[in-house]
């Protein structure tokens, strides 16, 4: 046995029991249309599934670290931006702070930007979710890139070619249309920095923490094994309360 495959089997085992505690919690409630774009809160919140939850194509141990240690040290970041720039959490907007990132400091866009984006990542995946988009969400992506299929190659490569690391994104224009952008590093289209603005309605994250361990340099097979595991309802109800807003 490898010494990699040997780590990772000890890893498991100490975390087996983490991964059941996660498994018996309650899943977040189910939210209310106009719910899926209220911001996200400026702490971390629980993952809404074990991190075992998505194997075979996310494996265990990468949501382990990825939500444990990296997604927490934004979170923990943010905080100490936050305090140093004077940004009361309790009434203000993730959102707000995001739209105006170019008047913060680079300690604030990087980790306001990588807790929003972590954030919404973990919703937009889910254990055995529908295959497809479906209702105003599945006409829209027809109407915009042709077909499904069509969509899902744009998607993916966007995804496979942002350089070094960062997000892809499908989001709505500010003018109500659909796009498919890529951001570097933790940057999103709600930044008045990025190339293309609006509200995210589906990220994938491409930084290689998200998926080194199980795909190693293959980028391209940690794509379209995501697909097996993407939250269309969640995705579908934040596309009809960014139309209602």
């Amino acid at each position: 046995m490898s010494s990699l495959h040997q780590n990772r089997r000890q890893f498991l085992s100490k975390t087996g029991k983490a991964g059941i505690a996660l498994a018996t919690m309650p899943l977040i409630s189910k939210l209310v249309p106009e719910q899926y774009l209220i911001d996200s809160a400026f702490k971390q919140q629980p993952l809404p599934y074990s991190y075992a939850s998505l194997e075979p194509y996310i494996d265990a141990m990468t949501m382990e670290i990825h939500y444990s240690k990296h997604a927490a040290t934004s979170a923990k970041n943010l905080a100490e931006a936050c305090e140093a720039e004077k940004v009361n959490i309790n009434n203000s907007s993730l959102t707000d702070v995001l739209k105006s990132i170019s008047t913060y400091s680079t300690k604030m866009r990087n980790n306001a930007g990588g807790h929003y984006n972590h954030e919404l990542f973990w919703q937009v995946m889910k254990p055995s979710p529908s295959t497809a988009p479906s209702g105003k969400l599945a006409e829209a992506i027809q109407k915009t890139f042709g077909s499904y299929a069509d969509f899902q190659k744009a998607f993916g490569e966007a995804a496979k070619t942002r350089f070094g690391s960062g997000w892809a994104w499908l989001l709505v224009k500010k003018e109500g249309g659909l796009a498919i952008s890529s951001t570097p590093n933790q940057d999103n289209p709600l930044m008045d920095v990025a190339e293309i603005q609006g509200t995210p309605l589906l990220g994938l994250d491409v930084w290689e923490h998200a998926y080194y361990l199980k795909y190693q340099n293959k980028r391209p097979d940690y794509i379209n094994a995501w697909w097996n595991i993407v939250h269309w309802e969640f995705v579908e109800n934040r596309y009809s309360a960014a139309l209602s807003k």
